[in-house]
């Protein structure tokens, strides 16, 4: 039976954006970013990354992408989209597997929906068309260098007859995020347009495309509110302590004894995820009896006094046989951003610092003392009744 698989095609060299497989977006890689909405898309019977660099090879294994290693030669600035694929296809053919639907994606396109794809997928399997491309409506007025040489033309327009949006018929703007390609055809054509060609409309937000170090900070500010509300999915869950579980204040008495408040709604959101079979761990900087004491009460483990988070957690993530991409972090503070590059989901109270924030994948609207272990909870157990192709990258 042939496949639909997705070719992501990643070099590591970049002239607008140095390194931009590999930037964060949301706090996540945009190459994981990828793999993990084509891994999403329903239909999508494999994820394949041609990359020439080994830390986006990582990254994109990781994420449950199969590495395919792109040579040099089609791996500079001058090398096409279609070299890269029809190396992939050629090492796949190698490797016993044969493509019937090729989904191009490109992982510059942060924002792309699972959904989308797979609706794309099911135009092209049903044979309704031959290429289905990503695409916003547009109703702009386009110009260009008028052909005297004297200022400017319309392109798309009458100058002289401006017609209001609602009297106009939308043309449809190629956002470059993906492209859904019959094999055949494309083997054929030797290019990603032939035969019957459809647009899959996509929202607004799916058209971002990475190029600059400007679009790259838009689509930072973007994401957190992209990824507001929806479902984490994970399969374990490790928060900072101060800050977290409490407001971050402490009363201290004449003896030097430690005081904090924390939430029961909090200690209910634990109960739940343990119920749920998913691991819960507390880190803490502080050896303090206040984290120990609240831990026993929550009854889940506890490392604290702890010089390095982060080597903290990535021993007990390969302990537990848990993989870092499939854990949730939340924390509020610079100590905790080692931890918060190192898993899939890195999560920040909305009080915590600018720089947390910004490395954060998404932003909770409880305070840290005040439900946000337990709006993280909720979020995680959501995931559990949550369709597949609805996920996001």
């Amino acid at each position: 039976m042939s496949e639909t698989v997705a070719i992501i095609p990643a070099r590591g060299g970049s002239r607008g954006v140095p390194r931009k497989n590999v930037r964060r977006v949301g706090g996540v890689p945009l190459i994981s970013r990828a793999v993990r909405t084509a891994t999403a898309a329903r239909g999508i019977d494999r994820v394949v990354v041609t990359t020439d660099d080994p830390e986006i090879a990582a990254h994109a294994s990781a994420a449950g992408a199969e590495i395919v290693d792109r040579p040099a030669e089609i791996a500079g600035d001058t090398a096409s989209s279609e070299s890269a694929i029809d190396h992939a296809l050629e090492v796949l053919a190698s490797r016993g597997v044969d493509v019937g639907i090729v989904v191009f994606i490109q992982a510059t396109s942060p924002f792309i929906e699972a959904r989308d794809i797979a609706g794309a997928v099911d135009v092209v399997r049903s044979g309704d068309a031959d290429v289905v491309f990503s695409a916003v409506p547009s109703w702009g007025f386009l110009w260009r260098p008028a052909a005297d040489g004297r200022g400017v033309e319309g392109v798309n327009h009458d100058p002289s007859h401006r017609p209001r949006r609602q009297e106009r018929d939308p043309e449809y703007l190629e956002t470059g995020a993906f492209y859904v390609l019959d094999a055949d055809g494309y083997r054929a054509a030797r290019h990603r347009f032939f035969g019957v060609v459809e647009a899959a409309l996509v929202a607004e937000a799916g058209s971002i495309e990475i190029d600059t170090e400007e679009q790259l900070r838009l689509a930072g500010m973007i994401a957190v509110e992209f990824e507001r509300g929806t479902p984490i999915g994970v399969d374990a869950v490790v928060t900072d302590f101060d800050g977290v579980h409490t407001d971050d204040r402490a009363l201290v008495g004449e003896d030097g004894s430690e005081f904090v408040t924390v939430s029961r709604s909090d200690g209910m959101g634990v109960a739940r995820l343990v119920r749920a079979g998913i691991p819960v761990l507390i880190l803490s900087t502080e050896r303090s009896r206040v984290v120990a004491a609240r831990a026993r009460k929550l009854g889940v483990e506890v490392r604290h006094g702890l010089d390095d988070k982060a080597a903290a957690l990535a021993e007990w993530a390969a302990d537990a046989g848990i993989s870092l991409e499939r854990i949730a972090y939340l924390g509020n503070d610079v100590n905790d951003l080692g931890c918060l590059e190192l898993v899939g989901w890195p999560v920040a109270t909305p009080g915590a610092h600018p720089l947390v924030q910004a490395a954060a994948r998404t932003v909770l609207e409880r305070a840290g003392g005040d439900g946000a272990v337990r709006e993280l909870a909720e979020r995680v157990l959501a995931d559990r009744s949550t369709p597949r192709e609805d996920s996001r990258g």
